[in-house]
């Protein structure tokens, strides 16, 4: 199964969202949250290249992006061939 990271803030709706579309194809996800900053949010924004919003989710290293590139992702059939891997 894949590795899946997911950076994350405290009542983010589109934190939410994403954690919601993981959550409905039953796979396991480790998530940091970065509400208070600290070095997990520095680290979010070096593998994101720069990107500073949330969610930030990575599946095998790979960066995804935010909660819209993981619904366009899974709406094109490539999520679940992500996940598979």
């Amino acid at each position: 199964m894949a590795k899946i990271e997911i950076y994350t803030k405290a009542f983010c709706p589109y934190c939410s969202r994403a954690k919601h579309l993981l959550d409905s194809k039953s796979v396991a996800y480790e998530e940091f949250d970065i509400t208070m900053g600290g070095p997990k949010r520095q680290e979010m924004i070096q593998r994101a290249n720069g990107r500073t919003t949330v969610p930030q989710i990575f599946i095998d290293g790979q960066h995804i992006g935010g909660s819209d590139d993981l619904a366009a992702l899974d709406r094109r059939g490539g999520l679940d061939e992500l996940l598979a891997a």
